[in-house]
């Protein structure tokens, strides 16, 4: 039976970066990057580590969107008389 390779993720505090390690065993041979995202790929095109820079914008934009639609299906709207 074949062993998963697990995923590790990482979060570098100092340089704001989160990453994505999704292969130990293949080695990296060239990047993509897309905006704030860089994918690191094998020779064979497969993707090997997944970095997002400045990192903690994302998360601040995605617990504010989370935080509105959690809102809107607990009707949050103060409604006065």
């Amino acid at each position: 039976m074949k062993k998963n390779n697990p995923i590790k993720i990482k979060y570098d505090l100092e340089a704001d970066v989160l990453s994505w390690e999704l292969s130990q065993k293949a080695k990296i041979d060239h990047a993509t990057e897309m905006e704030n995202v860089i994918v690191h790929f094998s020779k064979k095109d497969t993707p090997v580590l997944i970095e997002v820079l400045s990192a903690s914008g994302l998360f601040k934009k995605s617990e504010e969107k989370i935080k509105k639609a959690s809102c809107l299906q607990r009707d949050c709207f103060a409604f006065s008389r």
